[in-house]
């Protein structure tokens, strides 16, 4: 087994492209919904929470400039 490399796991929790890993702290009832939605919808969790970090940052420039 010396030299073997396993292949990397693949699944709806390995980052696509040029994402990052990013650590944030949130209430465990937010987590828990954040994860139902992702069941919910069959997609990464990591997933549901760029998209609401997206729209969030959309509505605030939005904001900012008017």
């Amino acid at each position: 087994m010396v030299g073997k490399k396993k292949a990397p796991k693949r699944g709806k929790r390995t980052p696509i492209g040029d994402r990052v890993t990013f650590l944030a702290m949130m209430d465990k009832e937010v987590i828990a919904d954040i994860k139902q939605v992702a069941i919910e919808e069959h997609r990464a969790a990591w997933d549901v929470m760029e998209q609401a970090a997206r729209e969030f940052l959309k509505r605030r420039q939005n904001k900012r400039a008017r």
